[in-house]
């Protein structure tokens, strides 16, 4: 058994009734889970499985609590678990005495199926997408002036995507001369009516 002094330290200190429920949670994770890593968070005994919290158990005045970090994705066939904060802080309840806690056998099935799923989190992270910022379009003053002269041409340009309404702006302001980009503004204004994209022509 590789034990953290802690958690000795923790069950030494907690109420008489309390632990001999604490030791025999103790000794079957450790039966189930040989390479288990015995640690404090949160002010009581958790117990790891490859970097991974497994479950824990706590001593309170009248009753210990012992509880699966991914509980909520245990199967149940025993019906066993209970919701957590219904009774007490952990899946079995309130225990009071070691005849509280399920058969040994029922116990240590439960603990392999809370490894099986622990360790597949581990082998599958779930991925956090990354979110593409958009950064706000520059519309100058002149082109959101034209777009008011064309009802149809500002709603079809207000329902476009940014990239599809970047096109048209960028085409605009990219003009060398005053008279290019007057030109280009008249242009955008007659397409826009009528509904089409800056590349129309190669749109299929």
């Amino acid at each position: 058994m590789k034990i953290d002094r802690r958690v000795d330290q923790y069950i030494i200190n907690a109420a008489p009734f309390a632990q001999p429920i604490l030791n025999h949670l103790r000794q079957i994770i450790h039966t189930t889970v040989p390479d288990v890593v015995e640690t404090i968070k949160w002010g009581f005994p958790n117990f790891e499985n490859k970097g991974k919290i497994l479950c824990s158990f706590a001593a309170f005045k009248k009753h210990c609590a012992f509880g699966f970090w991914n509980g909520k994705d245990l199967p149940d066939p025993d019906g066993i678990l209970e919701q957590v904060g219904k009774t007490a802080m952990g899946f079995l309840g309130k225990i009071t005495s070691l005849e509280d806690l399920p058969a040994d056998k029922i116990l240590i099935k439960y603990i392999k199926n809370a490894v099986k799923i622990s360790e597949s989190l581990i082998e599958n992270p779930v991925k956090t997408p990354i979110k593409k910022e958009t950064k706000a379009l520059l519309i100058p003053d002149y082109f959101l002036k034209a777009l008011k002269t064309n009802l149809n041409a500002k709603q079809t340009f207000d329902a476009f995507s940014y990239s599809c309404k970047k096109e048209y702006v960028e085409w605009v302001t990219d003009a060398k001369t005053e008279a290019t980009r007057n030109k280009r503004m008249l242009s955008t204004i007659e397409m826009l009516a009528e509904g089409k994209q800056k590349n129309w022509k190669y749109q299929k």
